[in-house]
């Protein structure tokens, strides 16, 4: 995948998944929509997803991963080398993603937030990792440990979610990105991944668009996705917060 070398463009915004098409479910809308308006947007996948049922290999994900990366307007994707299934929270894994922030030098994170039961224990952990890795790559007197890269600090951190079997009690720091514009290329990007979304599994689609469809209604929109700021947001301009820009 793609690996930028210090001293390229810095990214606007890098999203964290455990698996590939972990971001496109849970944010692939605001992705794609930030890299229309113009945004350098990147992705990390702290594993490659495999050993997976219906995928030939590693190649297979890392090719399905790039497409739906294209798709997206993504221009990094980073895929880590720890191990899916057995992915925890450990200073290993923190500071192999403490090193692509301070590489990439995103402006805002987004990374996952909350449990999946039924589904992967590895989610819940690469939000964890990521929550500590944001902190990591800002701390000085560490060199040893950086191969030489600068600290960076994150300006803000997002939660997104994919706790798909959930009624989605309110989140605390919760608001709805509309998506409209980017539904179609989200459902897109994840339906790059054929290993994944066949068979038995192929009505997934429906049910993110399904999805994608309540949130955007709940605060107005034709479709949405769910963010969440784990710190107090604030602004100066309340009126521009609330109704956009000015016109005229």
């Amino acid at each position: 995948m793609n690996q930028a070398s210090v001293g390229a463009a810095p990214l606007d915004v890098m999203a964290v998944g455990a698996h590939p098409d972990d971001v496109e479910i849970a944010c692939g809308g605001v992705l794609a929509l930030l890299a229309r308006q113009g945004y350098r947007v990147g992705i990390v996948d702290l594993t490659d997803g495999e050993p997976t049922p219906n995928s030939t290999g590693p190649e297979m994900r890392l090719a399905e991963a790039a497409e739906a990366a294209k798709v997206l307007g993504a221009t990094v994707r980073v895929t880590l080398d720890l191990p899916n299934r057995r992915l925890f929270d450990s200073f290993e894994a923190r500071l192999a993603l403490a090193k692509q922030i301070r590489i990439h030098r995103p402006r805002l994170v987004i990374g996952l937030d909350g449990r999946t039961p039924m589904g992967s224990p590895d989610h819940y952990q690469a939000g964890l990792i990521t929550e500590a890795a944001v902190f990591y790559a800002r701390l000085t007197k560490w060199e040893q440990y950086f191969d030489g890269l600068p600290v960076h600090s994150v300006a803000v951190l997002l939660n997104c979610f994919l706790s798909l079997r959930s009624l989605r009690p309110t989140v605390p720091g919760a608001f709805v990105v509309d998506i409209s514009d980017t539904l179609e290329a989200k459902l897109e990007a994840i339906n790059c991944y054929r290993s994944q979304f066949s068979g038995d599994k192929s009505n997934y689609l429906d049910r993110f668009r399904a999805l994608a469809r309540q949130l955007g209604m709940a605060a107005g929109f034709f479709a949405g996705e769910l963010l969440a700021s784990p710190t107090a947001l604030g602004t100066r301009d309340l009126m521009g917060m609330l109704f956009g820009p000015r016109s005229g």
